[in-house]
């Protein structure tokens, strides 16, 4: 799958956002090792720290359908009709640092006129803490 394929599936996910808030949806599509596919939204909740970020809503269906290991991930974000570049807040992209490679997972983010800007987790996660310093 593309990434500009992936992306499009994120854009089907904000959709389905609930946001009553900050009116600001996200949606999250991605793929897994074997080439599953998962999408999420975000979900608020009226006590703000209840609120599950697009990215960790697909990471947990993932994981809670036995996969643990993320290839890419597609993130598309705004508020209405405008999309901008939204990228994983820090608990997200630790979260995506225990199921993936940091050199290796893919991050898409793209904006409402197509443009698409393409990262590792390394990139935006650098000297992250994960899973192999529990050994």
């Amino acid at each position: 799958m593309s990434e500009k394929e992936l992306f499009e599936l994120a854009l089907e996910a904000r959709k389905k956002a609930y946001a009553p808030y900050s009116s600001y949806q996200v949606g999250a599509a991605l793929i897994c090792e074997d080439g599953s596919l998962y999408t999420g939204c975000n979900i608020e909740n009226a006590s703000y720290g209840a609120t599950n970020c697009a990215e960790r809503t697909a990471v947990f269906k993932a994981v809670s359908e036995g996969h643990r290991k993320i290839k890419m991930i597609a993130i598309a974000g705004g508020s209405g009709e405008k999309t901008n570049f939204a990228y994983p807040c820090g608990v997200c992209r630790q979260v995506m640092r225990e199921f993936s490679e940091p050199a290796e997972l893919i991050i898409v983010v793209g904006d409402g006129r197509g443009e698409l800007r393409v990262h590792t987790l390394e990139e935006l996660l650098p000297e992250s803490f994960g899973p192999d310093f529990m050994e």
